[in-house]
């Protein structure tokens, strides 16, 4: 019997934060609803979701992006998962990650939220931090910057280029969680290139 996975891309809503760093997870979310051409409809639980497959006969996706801002993403995830019945295991978070470098996707289930907001809400809102997660690499901002900028900033000219490579090796990391588990993801995503 097939189960259920709640596929979540973290980010803020709204126009002006679509293209930013903070938004990645979003983007990977975006990502595999365009590859099933599935289009995101609004839900009760606060969130705009797409119900499919990873593929026909296989586990069900639930992709969502909360309505909420980054820093409360947990109120609309744990309202999805008990509505779609989806346990801890199977709610993967996809997020930014300034302590891994730019263009580098690592997967990791549990753990400490390296001082994510949204992971950390998340985390209180379900009732654990083990959940398998999906950590896009968006590097940590030159200099003095501020980190709180360096993630709401869109990404620089040279940074747009790759983007979207980086978006579909993030969905494939989700894809191959989903249908193989974490190790084999994590063999994957984790080797050198």
């Amino acid at each position: 019997m097939a189960s259920t996975w709640l596929v979540v891309g973290l980010g803020n809503p709204g126009p002006r934060y679509e293209a930013t760093r903070h938004n990645i997870g979003q983007l990977v979310v975006d990502e595999l609803a365009a590859r099933r051409s599935e289009k995101f409809r609004e839900h009760k639980g606060g969130a705009r979701v797409v119900e499919t497959w990873l593929r026909p006969g296989a586990d069900k996706l639930v992709l969502a992006k909360p309505n909420s801002f980054m820093n409360v993403s947990g109120t609309p995830v744990a309202a999805l998962a008990r509505f779609y019945s989806v346990p801890a295991e199977r709610v993967v978070i996809v997020h930014d990650e300034l302590d891994i470098p730019f263009d580098t996707v690592k997967l990791k289930t549990g753990g400490g939220n390296g001082g994510h907001n949204g992971v950390r809400d998340v985390a209180s809102a379900i009732g654990t931090a083990e959940f398998p997660r999906v950590r896009v690499g968006i590097g940590r901002p030159p200099g003095r910057q501020d980190a709180a900028d360096w993630v709401l900033a869109p990404f620089g000219k040279d940074e747009r280029e790759i983007v979207p490579i980086l978006v579909s090796d993030a969905a494939d990391a989700v894809e191959l969680l989903v249908a193989e588990g974490l190790l084999a993801a994590q063999q994957k995503h984790h080797a050198p290139r």
